[in-house]
């Protein structure tokens, strides 16, 4: 569990992941744990799968909404080359958890635009930090009853850093809490699938 008096989070990707949603029960789970939050979101343009982007800040000495850059503690990318954009943000020794799973621009379609490698991703990020984890966040979340459940499964996984100042069971009242009956049993299964893969992750990676 983290003792630190600020810890700061950054989850991107595109417009439909549900990247607003996760900052969402993050959010309320913070509330519900008596942990000062702030936070703020960037909109892109979400039907054509534009960028997003949410920040929040966690414990009693945040003052200002926006994370400073090089001061983010976890990135969590809902869409792998979404990371690159928020890279400038992470700490040194930050730690990165990308889902593998790309969502391809329509200009990479139109010819307009490249679309960098996983390794492409990871080698940039090993210029700030080694400690990086990947996982099939989208994989997870089919195996958990629904593809939508992709951003649950990246909130397990920041979960499974155990490096969030707020308990494990306060986020899941949180998650019960806005998803009824099977719909929120499947989501807990998600998030549960995130988490277990990040805690196995860090037998190989110092976090």
């Amino acid at each position: 569990m983290a003792t630190k008096k600020e810890f700061n989070i950054i989850i991107c990707g595109v417009g439909g992941q549900g990247v607003v949603l996760v900052s969402e029960l993050l959010g309320n789970a913070a509330v519900r744990g008596g942990v000062a939050v702030k936070g703020s979101e960037v909109l892109g343009m979400a039907q054509r799968g534009g960028s997003v982007f949410s920040n929040l800040r966690l414990g009693g000495d945040v003052i200002a909404p926006m994370t400073p850059e090089g001061k983010c503690d976890v990135l969590i990318a809902v869409e792998p080359s979404e990371a690159l954009r928020n890279i400038q943000y992470l700490a040194k020794n930050g730690v990165v958890v990308l889902n593998t799973t790309t969502v391809m621009p329509y200009t990479v379609y139109l010819g307009k635009s490249g679309y960098p490698t996983q390794d492409q991703i990871i080698n940039k990020f090993r210029d700030v930090t080694d400690r990086i984890i990947t996982l099939d966040a989208s994989g997870l979340a089919k195996q958990a009853g629904s593809a939508q459940a992709t951003n649950v499964v990246m909130l397990g996984a920041l979960f499974g850093t155990g490096l969030i100042p707020i308990k494990d069971e306060t986020v899941k009242e949180a998650i019960l809490a806005r998803f009824k009956a099977k719909v929120g049993e499947m989501n807990i299964k998600a998030f549960d699938l995130g988490y277990q893969h990040v805690k196995t992750a860090l037998g190989k990676v110092a976090v």
